[in-house]
């Protein structure tokens, strides 16, 4: 093992997760249940961000057991090579190795913040990137997919908090804190997951009980802490679903909040060369500004980029369909074309934008197939490239996971530079209001 990859966090601690044995009462929640290191990891990682500010108390007597914790253990371990034990020999070493990717993540935070967030179903951290290059500061982030978890950590140095619904989770949400940010799970609202859900004979949007009522958790977040405004994304569909009781619901929640509600369909197409439609809802605080605020969304433009910009000039052979793949995409697209259906794949004009880019592109990439002429089968797109459709800049780190996983959560997240116009609406109304 190299000095550069020794005791890497997330290499030390999250893939020995359950191989080790840290039993201490330091280890044990108030209930004399085992932290799980996940949860350890996330209240080191926000405290050591948060070291040094009003926001550190939160997590700072945890923390530092926690910390003990792990040095106690490593030099306990009797299994480590020449190079690890000279720094467990060093403590200042060996605290600089297990917590690097913590103090140099790829987008560190602001250093002088004009303004707090907190970053709930966070997933790659589109939001926190908006929010970020608006000048503000994270103080608490939430994530429950563990894959999702490791991209976050390693770009932004912090792992999130699993688990939003639990009351062992939201206890480490500061209690002051500017503005909410959630990508709140879209597939009890989606026009995919409400049909999946339904050939399933399951119930769909609030009825159910597993991630739609998350929405409700985010309510009670915002409820609990009041913070000056909010700002929630979701699928085009929610307007919709339920013949719009659903959506109808969720604003009556908000403004019971006392919370003035201003909302928008908006596609992402201006912003990437990719048609994706979700709608923006923002909230300011009626008890701080009296539904006084002048928002406003941005102005929304046609399409400017072309998929040709996103894409590598070398792609790797095995993003191309295998012929067995294209024949059988070729084969079902017919079928239900013979059926008068719109279903198939997705041939894309490189001089036009892609379809909506979906959490199954893993699976064939057939809503987004690159021509490649020459009698080629075309190929999908490389999650780099998925990356770039999405708005992520190209120091964006993406190899901590799988492709499988990487496209994932390109797929599920939201496109980074629509988010950021929106976020910096809201924080220049904030600051024009104050």
């Amino acid at each position: 093992m190299s000095q550069d990859k020794a005791f890497n966090l997330f290499d030390f601690g999250l893939k020995k997760a359950g191989k080790i044995q840290l039993f201490d009462e330091a280890s044990l929640d108030s209930e004399g249940n085992i932290i799980p290191f996940e949860t350890q990891a996330a209240i080191v990682s926000h405290y050591l961000q948060n070291e040094g500010t009003e926001f550190d108390q939160t997590f700072q007597e945890k923390a530092q057991q926690f910390i003990q914790l792990w040095l106690n253990w490593i030099r306990d371990n009797r299994q480590q090579s020449t190079i690890e034990q000279s720094i467990v020999a060093d403590h200042s070493a060996l605290e600089t190795y297990i917590f690097k990717d913590v103090y140099s993540p790829i987008f560190k935070a602001v250093e002088n913040p004009t303004f707090t967030f907190i970053d709930l179903f966070a997933g790659m951290g589109g939001f926190r990137l908006a929010m970020q290059a608006q000048g503000g500061k994270c103080v608490f982030s939430s994530e429950w997919n563990k894959y999702a978890q490791k991209t976050y950590f390693v770009n932004f140095g912090e792992v999130p908090f699993g688990d939003i619904t639990k009351e062992s989770t939201k206890q480490y949400i500061p209690q002051q804190f500017d503005i909410l940010c959630a990508g709140f799970p879209c597939q009890p609202f989606s026009i995919a997951g409400v049909s999946k859900k339904k050939s399933l004979g399951r119930e769909t949007g609030f009825k159910d009980k597993t991630q739609g009522t998350l929405f409700f958790d985010v309510a009670d977040i915002i409820s609990r802490h009041r913070p000056k405004a909010f700002y929630l994304e979701n699928v085009k569909n929610l307007t919709s679903h339920d013949k719009g009781n659903t959506f109808r619901i969720i604003c009556e929640t908000l403004e019971e909040l006392n919370y003035s509600i201003h909302y928008q369909v908006m596609d992402g197409q201006a912003y990437v060369p990719q048609h994706r439609e979700r709608i923006m809802i923002v909230g300011f605080d009626r008890e701080r500004y009296y539904g006084e605020e002048f928002f406003h969304f941005p102005v929304q433009h046609e399409a400017k980029r072309t998929i040709q910009e996103i894409l590598d000039k070398n792609p790797d052979p095995k993003y191309t369909l295998s012929d067995k793949l294209w024949a059988y995409l070729q084969s079902y697209a017919e079928k239900h074309r013979a059926k008068g259906n719109g279903f198939g794949y997705g041939l894309v004009d490189l001089n036009g934008i892609a379809r909506t880019l979906s959490a199954r592109y893993y699976k064939d990439g057939s809503e987004i197939l690159i021509p490649q002429g020459d009698g080629k089968n075309p190929r999908k797109l490389s999650p780099r490239e998925c990356a770039r459709l999405m708005g992520y800049p190209d120091n964006y780190r993406l190899d901590q996971v799988s492709d499988v996983q990487a496209y994932r959560q390109c797929g599920n997240s939201v496109i980074v530079p629509l988010i950021t116009a929106v976020s910096e609406q809201i924080v220049n109304t904030i600051n024009d209001y104050e």
